[in-house]
């Protein structure tokens, strides 16, 4: 009787804790306003929570890849709120790291996600670290995948990457930066093959499905181009936090990756038992370049966590 007990209680437990998390699409109330989000698949593994990069960026671009892990657990898409398909705003005390961490709370209370794994890219993975500093209950899993952790790391390995560029954009680059001219044509040309190499190898993704997204949030909180730091993010840094962590971390970045494959490297060294695989012919948008190998290491991963 007793063993029949606990297996109903389990059963019940299951159901009352996977029925919110059938297919479907909304919006939750957040500081501020409210953030859209899509759960996709029906899977009976633990779901993924996704934190898009940006900061002001959408979901939409990794929406494709991303959902072909929805075979085995619910994959959880959002915007954050200012972009995409999420409520606009323009008051900038609600554009800082901590409260756009605040959003995942609020995500998981009204989605009844008592346990999940969260994949944070780029901007994404800042907010991981932020959201992790609170040390949140349920948590199965981290991956940071190619993270903002420094910004002084992100613009030293950017310094690196513009330094084997052709002389040509080296020099275009440093003249407009100098004289603060992001809009000159020449500079924007040489921006563009920045990101053709480290950023977008196969070119940045259509987001046809999405919101558009929001270039004020970019340009508020870090600045005009992914290698010029000038806003609210000039100054962040949590390295030291990542030793703090006490859960599974995977870090996972492109081989051409702008977070540098050499520092995913020291950030890995700094978790202890966490993981690292760098994707071959990558660069930062590991999603768009190497679909099928992005999401082979994923699921690894993920499944070795259930």
């Amino acid at each position: 009787m007793k063993y029949l007990f606990s297996f109903f209680f389990l059963l019940y437990w299951y159901s009352s804790f996977s029925q919110n998390l059938t297919p479907r699409e909304g919006f939750v109330k957040v500081e501020g306003g409210k953030v859209w989000f899509k759960i996709v698949g029906e899977g009976k593994r633990t779901p993924l929570l996704l934190i898009h990069g940006g900061p002001g960026s959408s979901s939409c671009k990794g929406m494709p890849a991303y959902s072909r892990l929805s075979d085995e657990r619910p994959v959880i898409f959002y915007d954050q709120l200012g972009t995409g398909n999420s409520e606009r705003v323009w008051d900038t005390a609600l554009w800082k790291p901590s409260r756009f961490a605040d959003e995942i709370d609020s995500l998981r209370k009204a989605l009844g996600l008592k346990e999940l794994h969260i994949l944070g890219h780029s901007w994404g993975g800042t907010v991981l670290i932020e959201y992790l500093s609170k040390n949140p209950s349920g948590v199965k899993s981290a991956i940071f995948a190619a993270p903002l952790i420094s910004t002084s790391t992100w613009i030293s390995d950017a310094k690196i990457l513009v330094s084997q560029m052709p002389r040509s954009l080296q020099d275009t680059i440093k003249k407009y930066e100098r004289i603060r001219d992001y809009e000159a044509a020449s500079y924007v040309s040489a921006t563009d093959s920045f990101y053709a190499r480290y950023l977008y190898r196969k070119g940045d993704p259509l987001c046809v499905t999405g919101g558009p997204e929001n270039d004020s949030v970019y340009n508020y909180m870090w600045g005009p181009t992914e290698f010029t730091a000038t806003g609210t993010l000039k100054n962040y840094d949590r390295t030291r936090d990542l030793e703090k962590l006490n859960l599974p971390v995977l870090f996972i970045a492109g081989q051409y990756d702008e977070a540098r494959p050499e520092t995913m490297k020291k950030f890995q060294a700094k978790v202890k038992g966490s993981k690292l695989v760098i994707i071959p012919d990558s660069g930062h948008g590991l999603y768009r370049d190497q679909p099928n190998l992005y999401n082979e290491a994923l699921r690894r991963f993920l499944n070795n966590q259930y």
